[in-house]
């Protein structure tokens, strides 16, 4: 008997698995054919003026996907904040700019979004090269977390979402981070559409993230940040940051890459 009792639970238990994404996709769906609120529409002329920037069918699915994702994630205020529709919407909007026309699903690692008033302060531990353990605190704009979780500062956000063509946004960047971390630890080579593409992303990628660091002079103007130098995850989530809201400048000065953060986002942000 226990042999069968355990058959059974062994049973419902790979049918729970082979049916979940079926009954996940469902409710998507659901929520997907529901009218865009109107509020809604509101908070994205007055807060995200990129998304006018977007072609009519690209307009449309961003709003599905911004559905999906406020209904999925847990939005948490931090430090007294209330969290409201403006900035769920708000971040969300910038958030699912990333994952138009692909197919892998709304952030499956992403729990909770933290949002801050304004930047935090976050304590840091590392060992040096000798050893010794230093301590240090830092103040950060966004951060993102392997655990399920992206950290992020509303005053931030909305200085990222209002000027679309600066090339820095921290929901962009922190958000890239997930995309990066969904296959372990972020290293700059998130998952690819195929396997064979991994050879020319490192090659390309490799070959920029080179020339950022050695640049002859700090000062020596760059269209990425000083802080993509840092390591190759931060690379990539610098240099998406510019893909979106600086395509022309990146298509022109840097035309492999911005090939190849085309092909990751199925996206090509010249023709909008």
């Amino acid at each position: 008997m226990p042999a069968l009792i355990i058959s059974a639970l062994a049973l419902l238990l790979i049918l729970w698995l082979l049916g979940a994404p079926y009954l996940t996709e469902r409710k998507r769906k659901r929520i997907r054919a529901r009218p865009f609120p109107a509020a809604w529409r509101e908070i994205l002329k007055r807060r995200v003026p990129l998304v006018r920037a977007l072609p009519a069918d690209l307009q449309l699915q961003l709003k599905q996907h911004i559905q999906v994702l406020v209904a999925e994630k847990a939005f948490i205020g931090c430090d007294g904040l209330t969290v409201t529709d403006e900035m769920r919407v708000t971040i969300a909007a910038q958030a699912c700019l990333l994952i138009l026309n692909r197919p892998r699903g709304y952030y499956p690692n992403l729990r909770q979004i933290l949002v801050y008033p304004g930047s935090f302060v976050v304590d840091r531990e590392h060992t040096d090269g000798i050893g010794v353990a230093h301590h240090a605190r830092q103040v950060l704009s966004g951060e993102s977390w392997s655990e399920g979780q992206v950290v992020l500062s509303w005053h931030d956000t909305l200085e990222g979402a209002a000027i679309p063509d600066d090339g820095q946004n921290v929901v962009i960047h922190e958000f890239a981070h997930q995309l990066d971390q969904e296959t372990g630890a972020a290293n700059g080579a998130p998952l690819l559409a195929r396997r064979t593409h991994y050879e020319r992303w490192s090659k390309v990628l490799g070959a920029e993230f080179d020339a950022l660091r050695m640049r002859p002079a700090p000062n020596e103007t760059s269209l990425f940040s000083d802080y993509g130098a840092t390591d190759p995850a931060e690379f990539f989530a610098v240099i998406s940051e510019v893909f979106f809201e600086q395509p022309q400048r990146m298509a022109e000065q840097h035309p492999a890459l911005y090939r190849e953060l085309a092909q990751f986002y199925r996206l090509d942000p010249l023709n909008w």
